[in-house]
């Protein structure tokens, strides 16, 4: 799947003016509220119609102001799933589900049913009505009635920021699975760094209603390009498989390219391929390798770069094998450490900086 976006749209005092392009995947909308991601979704959705634009998947062309193409929502078989789950009080959840399958041509209607019941772990819930479900019930519900309308985009339009912590953590690993188990390309808004970290193959990151910068989830979440609000968050995305668990003491055994990582994670199988987000604020850096420590996590590796952040303080790349951590530390630290591009070094990570 190609999927080309080109909006331009007064709002206001508000200017969007922005582009991208996706093959597919999960790609994430990123950005602080008031960027332009919510207004840049409802352009793909067609629930707006800007200045000026273009949208076309798969060489269909969708929208086209200049040559006045403009093909309406309801025909362009986009599933939308909003912040709140807006499922019908009066039906069950099997009958809220059902409903989705109108929406599917006939030919798509063969979607199996049970199998997106079982994907997002709804099953338990089918004679259930929405005023018994949880947040993050809903949302579920919500996403599989998207789904059995057969759409060819699914576009997800902060789902997580009407639930608290506890529901999130509830609901993201269903996400997860939706993003492995299904070929329905996805456009997930956020202004979440965790939630991209976890979900996003590709990141395009909004500010004041322009794309300000596109890349990997490591590239975008790498610091720079970070609104100073977030920088807190900024930090390597790795990925990894789970060799093996320790139920005794709660911990996954990730295998990195050359190195391992001892995470807290107790629902997680071995096997299993996961992200890790480790922020730069909780990596310490050592010349020789530290003992006596708590840290379960002690990787050695090299200085690749250092970049000076002008508040005294310096980023630096160091490289573990084929992966590639951040540290955030004092220009004095890394004076006195004496660090510089090719050194060998330790980096030390706090177990529970990690992100299951």
């Amino acid at each position: 799947m190609t999927l080309v976006v080109e909006a331009q749209q007064k709002l206001g005092g508000f200017t969007l003016d922005a582009g991208f392009t996706s093959e597919g995947g999960v790609t994430a909308l990123f950005g602080r509220s008031g960027s332009g991601k919510t207004s840049l979704i409802r352009v793909i959705a067609g629930l707006l119609r800007p200045d000026r634009g273009r949208l076309i998947i798969d060489n269909e062309v969708l929208l086209d102001t200049e040559n006045r193409i403009f093909v309406p929502k309801h025909r362009r078989r986009f599933g939308y799933v909003f912040q709140e789950g807006r499922l019908f009080p009066h039906l069950t959840v099997r009958q809220n589900l059902v409903y989705g399958r109108w929406f599917a041509s006939k030919a798509a209607r063969g979607e199996d049913f049970d199998h997106i019941v079982d994907l997002l772990g709804i099953g338990a819930l089918l004679d259930r009505r929405p005023g018994k479900l949880s947040g993050g019930e809903k949302q579920r519900v919500a996403i599989g009635r998207a789904l059995l309308s057969a759409p060819r985009l699914l576009l997800m339009d902060e789902p997580l920021a009407a639930l608290d912590e506890e529901r999130k953590a509830e609901i993201l690993p269903y996400l997860e699975r939706l993003r492995d188990e299904t070929t329905t390309p996805i456009v997930y808004v956020s202004h979440s760094v965790a939630e991209v970290a976890r979900l996003a193959d590709r990141v395009v990151m909004m500010r004041d209603g322009k794309v300000e910068a596109v890349g990997t989830p490591s590239d975008i979440l790498g610091g720079s390009s970070l609104p100073s609000s977030d920088r807190r968050e900024a930090g390597a995305v790795l990925s990894g498989t789970v060799q093996s668990v320790d139920t005794e003491h709660r911990l996954a055994n990730i295998r990195l390219s050359t190195s391992h990582l001892m995470v807290p994670n107790a629902h997680v199988e071995a096997g299993r391929t996961v992200r890790v987000h480790i922020p730069e604020r909780d990596v310490m850096v050592a010349i020789r390798r530290p003992e006596g420590l708590s840290a379960l996590n002690i990787l050695d590796g090299h200085v690749a770069s250092m970049e000076p952040d002008g508040e005294g303080m310096v980023r630096i790349r160091i490289r573990c094998g084929e992966d590639m951590l951040l540290a955030r530390i004092t220009a004095l630290s890394a004076e006195r450490l004496d660090l510089k591009p090719g050194k060998s070094v330790f980096a030390v990570i706090k177990t529970v900086a990690l992100e299951r």
